[in-house]
């Protein structure tokens, strides 16, 4: 295996989170409970671990924020132009993958 120094993982890790984050943008046609139900986490997901890391390292970034940097624009208007209302398949999906307590 190819060892990398710290200061390249660091790079290509962020150069493939950057790639993620564009694809997620051009499929808007996939829907976060998709992502959820099938990967176990979504743009949401993503946006609230950079607000975390930003949070980690004291930078001030509000959750909408953090949203906008993911979905490439406001939130709610991602979700008036993308955002479908969930089938009931998908929300028993969605329902059965959560671990129960």
């Amino acid at each position: 295996m190819t060892e990398l120094s710290q200061q390249q993982r660091t790079e290509f890790e962020a150069a493939a989170f950057r790639t993620l984050v564009e694809h997620l943008r051009q499929r808007s046609d996939v829907q976060n409970i998709d992502l959820m139900n099938l990967a176990g986490f979504c743009r949401n997901c993503l946006s609230n671990w950079y607000k975390d890391a930003a949070d980690a390292a004291g930078v001030d970034l509000s959750k909408e924020e953090a949203r906008e940097l993911i979905y490439g624009m406001p939130y709610e208007e991602w979700r008036t132009k993308h955002q479908n209302e969930a089938s009931a398949a998908q929300k028993a999906a969605f329902a059965a993958s959560k671990p129960s307590h």
